[in-house]
């Protein structure tokens, strides 16, 4: 079928094309069929319907579609119907429970690279693999090919360290400390890291507000030669680009298939050229990990897949039912880590936290012997090594290499929620501190954030603050505030937490 171009200048993602119901209807497909589209070229796209935004007897090209055309818009082109890709039929082995091969697993992640598949086939597959979890093979099969549907770091100079968090506990600014302290003895650490998805920030976000995080991946092979680390957004490179896709599309159907969950932490390290990984497991109420039996198998997993893929990991179990030092937020929380740095002056979770995975790191790396890391860590941070080197990351990524704790800015605008009554703090709900972080405006908002007087099992006077809000905008910091004084994030022994009067407010 000839049809007329009408270009619509707008990203989706992928190649897509709208077709008006009617010459659809005569092509014989259906939305989310592909349709092969020829002129000086030719491109294969999904489909979708209109009734009137484009009329009968033309075709609306998405911007990938005319990107990948390279031609005028004036002429015509040709359509007609296409097979669906061979990763469509692979999709329903794993909805059948049927083990797949090598090439069939490397055939799929190349169609979710290449954008051939629905979000609803891509759902599919991760919903069929959360339901019937890939077998240890298939799994570094999966890691494999995610690794190699983008760039690789390959370093001259070895061992090659890293770390990773899971998620899952506020404020876990460990790597602010870890990168400098293990640069600093000498080991190389390309941390590529994320923005906030659910969360009020991510490491990525973080490094953002004393310097830039955006580069490719020659340019971190680059920096970590000359100054031994950097802190970088993985998202603007092209290092294993198939989970970033395969992201998008579980965090609305809020699962995290477990082999998704190995491959994607073992794909971005490998493609890092990472020999040595220490990998954090945060375990508690709140968590991903609800207690240490399901903790242990991951540990075990990820350390089984490590070795399939010729890396060494440690796996540490930290406590995570409580946030990580007193700092939720980007800028509030770069500003407890410089402090840190700069004097030891911080939460002494945070302090062992840090030291405790950074000394693991120097143990693998060879830069501090069994059992001496820790130790290691700690006089890096004392001495000021630590500090010393951050500056060095700081200037070498684009930013100010003297800045200090009291420059960060914060929001202007704050209010505290104070203890209604005398007692301890004897719950924290973590997922509702990241909450009032978020309305108050973090993580886009670099100042917004939550700042924790009193942690679990401390004790607090009635009247006295036990968070306090801050943030750039005034009707954010109202939203969050009446967030917070309507479902508490955390509970003080004794406190009344809800009065009924009337059976129907039950």
């Amino acid at each position: 079928m000839q049809l007329k171009v009408q270009p619509i200048d707008i990203k989706v993602g992928k190649f897509k094309v709208v077709l008006n119901n009617l010459d659809a209807k005569e092509l014989g497909v259906n939305p989310g069929d592909r349709v092969r589209i020829k002129n000086h070229t030719t491109v294969t796209a999904i489909v979708d319907f209109t009734e009137d935004m484009i009329s009968p007897g033309m075709i609306g090209l998405y911007h990938e579609v005319q990107e990948q055309l390279h031609r005028e818009w004036t002429e015509t082109v040709e359509v007609e119907p296409a097979e669906k890709p061979k990763s469509a039929r692979i999709i329903r082995k794993v909805m059948d429970q049927q083990k797949l091969t090598k090439e069939e697993i490397y055939e799929l992640v190349k169609d979710i690279t290449e954008e051939n598949l629905t979000d609803i086939e891509v759902s599919a597959f991760l919903t069929a693999s959360y339901i019937n979890d890939m077998t240890e093979e298939e799994t570094e099969w999966l890691t494999r090919a995610m690794v190699d549907s983008g760039e690789k770091i390959e370093f001259d100079m070895h061992p090659i360290v890293d770390k990773h968090s899971i998620g899952g506990v506020p404020g876990n600014k460990i790597t602010l400390l870890i990168v400098p302290i293990v640069a600093a003895n000498g080991l190389l650490i390309p941390k590529t890291s994320s923005r906030a998805i659910t969360g009020a920030g991510g490491t990525a976000d973080l490094m953002e507000v004393l310097a830039p995080v955006e580069f490719t991946a020659s340019q971190i092979k680059e920096m970590t030669q000359k100054v031994g680390g950097v802190i970088v957004w993985g998202g603007a490179t092209n290092i294993a680009p198939a989970d970033d896709k395969l992201i998008k599309v579980e965090y609305p159907l809020s699962i995290d298939p477990h082999c998704q969950l190995l491959a994607s932490i073992m794909a971005k390290k490998s493609a890092v050229g990472a020999d040595k990984v220490v990998i954090d497991l945060p375990m508690g109420s709140g968590t991903k990990i609800p207690d240490m039996a399901t903790g242990r198998k991951l540990a075990r997993d990820l350390m089984s897949l490590g070795e399939r893929l010729g890396m060494e990991v440690d796996c540490a179990l930290t406590y995570g039912s409580s946030p990580v030092g007193r700092t939720i937020g980007p800028a509030l929380e770069v500003r407890e880590a410089l402090k840190v740095l700069e004097s030891m002056e911080g939460p002494n979770s945070f302090i062992e936290k840090s030291v405790g995975l950074a000394g693991m790191l120097l143990e693998m790396g060879g830069a501090a012997a069994r059992g001496q890391g820790h130790d290691l860590a700690l006089e890096t941070l004392q001495n000021g090594k630590a500090l010393a080197k951050f500056k060095e990351i700081i200037a070498i990524q684009g930013g100010d290499p003297n800045v200090t704790s009291n420059d960060i800015q914060i929001g202007e605008f704050s209010a505290e929620v104070k203890a209604p009554s005398n007692g301890y703090i004897i719950e924290f709900r973590n997922k509702r501190i990241v909450q009032i972080a978020r309305l108050a405006g973090a993580p886009n908002d670099k100042g917004a954030g939550v700042y924790i007087h009193r942690k679990l099992g401390e004790s607090v006077k009635q009247g006295e603050p036990v968070i306090t809000i801050y943030a750039e905008k005034e009707a954010k910091l109202q939203a969050a505030l009446k967030s917070a004084r309507q479902d508490p994030p955390l509970i003080v022994e004794g406190m009344l937490i809800e009065r009924l009067t009337d059976i129907r407010e039950v």
